[in-house]
């Protein structure tokens, strides 16, 4: 077993208080900012606009419950302070709930083409003339804006009333990279939260409970533990390999190898990735455990290239190839057996928040990345048998300058026993 560091414990709780020194809010919301304007900065683009109620929250730190994307956005600039458009009720309670953000207009939303068309073109047209009006108070008319997950009506719109609309994703991800020390200690809290979910799945995890129970079980104590929204999935027996995150709500067995994940589970956006394996009411066999050291040996062969002046092809050449698991194409394992960065940014509005590196030998090999000091990064991998039993594990790490460090700390180094009696 390779020799795996692991990362500070925090010294602080998810709440804040006057004696202690957590999470610093205000410099969390001003590193991101500052980070995002280097970046436009860097590419000679004034001004973004930006939606998604975790990307808007990354770049001026106002967030809302997004129950439709582009019902709230964020104008972003360079060298002045953001416009937020808020939706209905956010625009009347939060401006002076956030006084780091001057500047508040109503959103203009088509409800993501729910309504009528000619509705929907009259809305987009008024979405479209107020970002010009800003643009044009700051004496950016004509210069380039960089736009980031809106849909095509609003694209066009935006160009019809002559905006060079560039690529505004990009950015955005580019920005989020790499992690402020703030956004590393949220990191750290989600993991340690998560931990509070694996305890209540030794408890919960026994012969005759519903899968749907654990995973309750599971989400319900990350929640209690601080947790911004908790989240869980529970897999056991045959539905363990290949990995099927919405199989049947089957009844766990004894004997069962079961993997739990708090993937999805948030602390101030920032999200978990974890998964943890266990076994119900007996020991593992030989066999059971020789699928786990193999499984945890690889991915801690992949952890170990996780240093600066490596890239993601020295790190993916230790995952499995999808021919030993007897696949064709490695698109079969994308997902499954891989790496990703994890943080706040959130691409399509996913349940778990994906950044860069993404890491696999689908296209690592022949595209690699540098791996980079600040990085956070989600390992995971499978190993089993179709229709028998499968583990499955993911840790999450942090890239320093001396290497990779470990920010879960529940156990991994073994199958844990649940549910004996």
């Amino acid at each position: 077993m390779a020799d795996i560091q692991y990362s500070s414990k925090l010294h602080f709780g998810p709440t804040s208080n006057d004696v202690h020194e957590g999470i610093d809010l205000a410099r969390l919301r001003s590193d991101r900012a500052a980070r995002l304007r280097a970046v436009l900065k860097a590419q000679g683009i004034p001004a973004m606009l930006v939606t998604g109620a975790e990307n808007v929250r990354y770049a001026v730190g106002f967030w809302w419950s997004e129950f439709q994307l582009q019902a709230a956005y964020a104008l972003f600039f360079a060298d002045h302070d953001p416009v937020v458009f808020a939706p209905a009720g956010s625009y009347h309670q939060m401006p002076d709930q956030a006084p780091w953000i001057p500047h508040w207009r109503i959103a203009r939303s088509w409800m993501g083409g729910t309504v009528m068309e000619g509705a929907a073109a009259d809305e987009a047209k008024l979405f479209a003339a107020g970002i010009v009006t800003e643009l044009a108070e700051r004496g950016l008319t004509g210069e380039p804006l960089a736009v980031s997950e809106f849909d095509n009506r609003a694209i066009e719109a935006l160009r019809s009333s002559g905006v060079e609309v560039r690529p505004g994703l990009p950015l955005l991800m580019e920005a989020s990279r790499l992690k402020t020390p703030d956004e590393i200690s949220c990191l750290k809290m989600v993991a340690s939260i998560s931990t509070s979910g694996f305890m209540a799945a030794v408890d919960s995890l026994r012969p005759g409970v519903l899968q749907s129970k654990v995973a309750k079980d599971v989400k319900r104590a990350t929640e209690d533990a601080g947790a911004e929204f908790g989240a869980s999935k529970v897999m056991a027996g045959p539905l363990a390999f290949e990995r099927g995150i919405s199989g049947s709500d089957r009844r766990i067995e004894y004997g069962d190898l079961a993997y739990v994940l708090t993937c999805g589970t948030s602390f101030l956006g920032y999200t978990a990735c974890l998964y943890r394996q266990f076994v119900v009411g007996r020991k593992p066999t030989a066999e059971e455990t020789s699928w786990y050291t193999e499984l945890r040996d690889r991915m801690d062969a992949v952890i170990g290239e996780l240093r600066p002046g490596r890239t993601t092809a020295d790190a993916a050449a230790h995952f499995a190839p999808a021919s030993k698991f007897g696949y064709r194409d490695e698109a079969e394992l994308l997902t499954i057996e891989y790496a990703h960065g994890i943080g706040l940014v959130n691409v399509g509005s996913r349940f778990v928040h994906y950044n860069y590196p993404i890491i696999n030998r689908q296209w690592s090999l022949q595209y690699p990345e540098e791996i980079e000091a600040g990085m956070v990064i989600a390992i995971e991998g499978i190993e089993g048998v179709h229709r028998k039993a499968g583990v499955r594990t993911e840790s999450m790490v942090v890239v320093t300058e001396n290497g990779p460090e470990l920010i879960d700390h529940f156990p991994r180094d073994e199958i844990i026993v649940a549910g004996s009696f």
